[in-house]
């Protein structure tokens, strides 16, 4: 009622007889009140654009009748793997075959973020990539390329693309895993990430180039992960180097990263035990214990 000022709770009462006592003495004009605008007033943000819609933002809504909120879209996403060395998860690999995976781990990835993305295999014919190809490029936002991108003799790829007039960017990156990276657009607006075959390789270009573009194209801002390498690494190679990390917090409440060793970027089994990738500069061979550096993750 609007002549309250004070509630008293109910387990602070004994009733007895019709009669209600009050058993304590801690008792402030005010209390147990939760004034009308004493959390946000009229007009004022309650939550910020650019963001995940969370079971706490939906709650939100809910309490302020909104039961229709204006959100992003998802690019029309199409994952297509090429090699006549993949076979079908289901099926019995000859001696030069493998069961496809990377199509998979990225399908599988792509959920995680609300993308319910499309699949396809294509064998390496060159005439087969460029019918293939130049229908996908036509019918979906975004192409997540597999394989075939690097100097092999049937890594077809990259010339394909090039003869369907896919503007390339760039074509190799300087780092270990994932070199032969490829990236490029349409003239109609399709975006084209073209990675290597090797699971690690395009689990790493994944996390660590196709993701952020993703979220920032969505205009989702987050914040950069650091964490404390927990034995020292040596790599030569002269290219920025991602070695696979298991992250855990220690007692001081830092976070730190153990390498995984593993068995070059085809080793896809180390993939269960990481957590992230750590990102470390090519300008240096050598990485001191409790030396601080970015980590890509592998969740949110």
């Amino acid at each position: 009622p609007s002549s309250t000022n004070t509630v008293i709770r109910y387990e602070d009462l004994d009733i007895k007889n019709g009669i209600a006592t009050v058993i304590t003495e801690n008792i402030k004009q005010g209390q147990n009140i939760h004034f009308r605008a004493s959390d946000k007033k009229e007009h004022d943000v309650m939550v910020k654009s650019d963001q995940y819609i969370t079971p706490q933002i939906i709650s939100i809504a809910s309490s302020v009748g909104k039961e229709k909120l204006f959100v992003k879209k998802n690019p029309g996403i199409l994952i297509v793997s090429t090699g006549d060395e993949l076979v079908d998860v289901s099926a019995q690999p000859s001696p030069f075959q493998i069961r496809s995976s990377n199509a998979s781990l990225l399908k599988a990835a792509l959920s995680e973020e609300a993308i319910e993305a499309h699949m396809l295999h294509i064998n390496d014919n060159r005439e087969e990539l460029k019918t293939g190809l130049n229908k996908c490029l036509q019918l979906f936002d975004v192409l997540i390329i597999t394989g075939g991108i690097s100097m092999g003799k049937f890594d077809l790829v990259p010339s394909v693309l090039e003869e369907l007039e896919v503007n390339k960017y760039f074509q190799k990156v300087s780092q270990k895993p994932g070199k032969p990276f490829w990236f490029g657009t349409h003239e109609n607006g399709t975006v084209v990430f073209a990675f290597p075959g090797n699971p690690v390789s395009a689990c790493l270009c994944f996390y660590r180039y196709f993701l952020p573009w993703l979220r920032s194209s969505l205009g989702i801002i987050e914040e950069n992960r650091y964490a404390c390498l927990s034995k020292e690494v040596s790599f030569t190679a002269g290219l920025t180097y991602f070695p696979q990390v298991k992250l855990r917090m220690n007692e001081e409440g830092k976070l730190i990263a153990d390498p995984i060793k593993g068995n070059g970027s085809g080793d896809f089994s180390t993939l269960a035990e990481t957590d992230g990738f750590m990102e470390l500069p090519a300008e240096r061979d050598n990485f001191e214990k409790g030396e601080v550096h970015r980590v890509w993750m592998l969740s949110k």
